[in-house]
């Protein structure tokens, strides 16, 4: 019943607010056909410099994003970029909302009997880390009954699992690479397993740490796709990495990155310095998120007012129907919810769900939930004795509702609407698991390049405390304008 629920209110949904896509780079999955002309939908990841990474200007830049943008100009395709972070990049592959997925992926045997891959565009490596200050730790057998942290998913986790029981260590898994440095320089890990040109490129930056051993061989990165199709966008891969391979091109853009990664690191001033480089990207989230939680709570008071009027209703059947709606989008995770829409809904219904639509139903449908029972609580709290002395005079039932009781429940539930609001912008930060990018996105997205993630999440804190002390602000004179 859940599903068929929420299948029918996103079909509804999808139909009044346009964003869903029925077009797919790849309609033919046995790959044949040339891919001249066509549009690809790439994910990668969000946060490992120096393969993909955002410059100061927002440009998704790296070693990766060079080599698919140079690759797709000799081809003649196109490349839709998606930024989700590794494993929901995964997620989104094997949900078909992208086509390809390029992220300092290694190819392995056991990735292998899902996704077909390209041919190797690099050979990594993994090195250990630890805090510049730090003298204890010199090799791996200075490890033992302490705690590693690696990133899920990476070549460095592999690497220190196979390692783990000889030496003792503790892991502890994270999805960003600027999360591992900020545990070693907090002191809740001893040090860092990871890839070595990562490690290069955050070292340059100054993230705080130091390389304590020489790099291990590791194995290749390659480009995935889902097993049995997109083989010409793969074929398409291969010979345009053949092409820059030849005359040179590949090189250059590896050196640019990692010959000198000095010469590619952010400014290291100071907060104002940063607040300034960092400005049109953090202004660029809080619109996203001020535009989504506006949409998002107008459609979330739809469903609430029409709820909660069922709750407090004469009919029995319409106030299960209610209670079956706040148990079920109260009593979830939002971020399952997320996951869902973006990454279940296309499974189910054959075709990509735009990451607007996504995010509104998320939060429309769990905020919808919660004023559902204030609408009901605040109609609740309305003397009996109103509703009586209007049937009295003569009104109906719907007459006395509409007319008597529940001006007076919008009066007493309008400060609780308004935190409600004001829950929504901060709930509207769970929507970067999906990539969509909003504040604290694009906050990740700062740091992750910079490696500076206390200073620029203290921007991303007074950007958020302004933004709902005005948004509180207005919604409280409009208060009073409409209630006076």
């Amino acid at each position: 019943m859940l599903t068929a629920f929420a299948m029918a209110f996103f079909t509804l949904f999808a139909l009044l607010l346009p964003g869903v896509s029925s077009a797919h780079a790849d309609e033919n999955p046995s790959g044949d056909g040339a891919v001249a002309g066509r549009t690809f939908r790439v994910a990668t990841d969000t946060t490992f410099a120096p393969f993909e990474f955002r410059d100061s200007s927002g440009q998704m830049v790296g070693i990766d994003m060079d080599l698919m943008r140079e690759i797709a100009k000799r081809e003649g395709f196109d490349v839709e970029i998606q930024s989700l972070g590794f494993n929901a990049a995964l997620q989104a592959l094997s949900s078909n909302q992208v086509d390809a997925v390029i992220a300092g992926m290694s190819i392995t045997d056991q990735r292998k009997q899902v996704y077909d891959f390209t041919d190797p565009y690099f050979q990594s490596g993994v090195q250990m880390a630890v805090a510049k200050n730090n003298e204890d730790v010199h090799s791996y057998e200075d490890l033992r009954g302490r705690t590693v942290a690696v990133k899920t998913g990476s070549e460095g986790e592999a690497y220190a699992k196979s390692i783990q029981e000889q030496y003792g260590f503790k892991i502890d898994g994270v999805d960003q690479s600027a999360t591992m440095y900020e545990k070693v320089k907090s002191g809740n890990a001893v040090a860092v397993i990871d890839d070595y040109p990562v490690l290069a490129y955050g070292i340059a930056q100054n993230n705080g740490l130091k390389t304590v051993t020489d790099k291990v061989p590791g194995g290749d990165y390659g480009v995935a796709v889902n097993k049995g199709m997109n083989a010409d966008f793969v074929d398409a891969f291969n010979r345009g990495l053949a092409s820059i391979r030849q005359d040179g091109e590949y090189q250059r853009i590896i050196d640019h990155y990692l010959a000198d990664p000095e010469a590619n690191a952010a400014g290291q001033g100071g907060l104002l310095q940063l607040a300034k480089q960092a400005f049109p990207a953090l202004m660029l989230g809080l619109r996203n998120t001020v535009i989504i939680t506006l949409i998002s709570f107008a459609v979330a008071m739809v469903l609430g007012f029409g709820f909660g009027l069922m709750r407090v209703g004469t009919s029995r059947v319409l106030d299960w129907i209610a209670k079956i709606f706040v148990g079920v989008f109260r009593g979830t995770p939002l971020l399952v919810w997320a996951f869902f829409f973006y990454f279940g809904v296309p499974q189910l219904i054959g075709h990509p769900v735009n990451i607007w639509v996504a995010g509104v139903l998320t939060l429309a449908l769990n905020s919808g939930a919660y004023i559902t029972e204030i609408i009901r609580g605040a109609v609740g709290s309305v003397d009996s004795g109103q509703l009586e002395a209007a049937r009295s005079l003569g009104l109906g039932y719907s007459k006395s509702m509409q007319r008597v009781v529940l001006p007076q429940a919008v009066k007493i539930a309008t400060p609780s609407l308004i935190n409600q609001l004001v829950i929504m912008v901060k709930d509207s930060s769970l929507l970067l698991a999906i990539g969509f990018g909003e504040l604290l996105y694009q906050g990740q997205q700062i740091y992750a390049a910079n490696f500076r993630v206390t200073e620029t999440l203290l921007l991303v804190a007074i950007i958020y405390l302004v933004a709902i002390t005005l948004l509180t602000w207005l919604a409280n004179v409009i208060d009073r304008r409409i209630n006076r």
